[in-house]
């Protein structure tokens, strides 16, 4: 691993700078996140069973495509957003070394999700083909929530040892 991107908290260095942790703290765009995580994550769970349902069932496939349309508005408005504060905080708008790799993967679960909405608008493929494709963009958004739900983790506690030892 590249020494530009382990500023990420997997090897001991911290996930922010003393400064970085101040403009996170102060930036209103931190609070936007949190409430867009929330607000995404449950579209998620809903939207996952409408489309497990379609998939299993062969019934709701409009509920399933308006749901999983509502994940990917959630989705480009924390990724939006989400810039926006690594911009604020990192002088960075992706890719900031801290969350690199999360940034990474929010890029392959956009580009699902994108492919879908080409799918249903497009009119390619058929009903189950679209569906397994948003699924596969759901497996990819667990894994990323995962990476910055440890990414919290982990900033935490480095938060709480340098207050420790100060």
């Amino acid at each position: 691993m590249s020494s530009q991107f382990s500023g990420s908290g997997l090897i001991g260095l911290p996930v922010y700078s003393p400064e970085e942790r101040q403009r996170r703290d102060s930036s209103p765009w931190t609070l936007v996140q949190g409430v867009l995580a929330i607000v995404q994550f449950g579209i998620f769970f809903v939207s996952l069973a409408l489309v497990l349902r379609y998939l299993i069932t062969g019934n709701g496939l409009f509920a399933a495509d308006l749901s999983v349309l509502a994940k990917a508005a959630a989705l480009y408005a924390i990724m939006i957003t989400g810039s926006i504060w690594e911009k604020q905080v990192f002088g960075r708008w992706l890719f900031a070394p801290s969350f690199f790799w999360e940034d990474v993967v929010s890029m392959i679960v956009i580009a699902l999700h994108t492919a879908y909405l080409v799918m249903l608008l497009g009119g390619i493929g058929g009903a189950e083909t679209r569906m397994l494709v948003a699924l596969a963009g759901y497996v990819f958004y667990l894994i990323n929530a995962g990476q910055f739900l440890r990414k919290l983790r982990v900033a935490r506690g480095q938060a709480s040892s340098t207050a420790a030892a100060a």
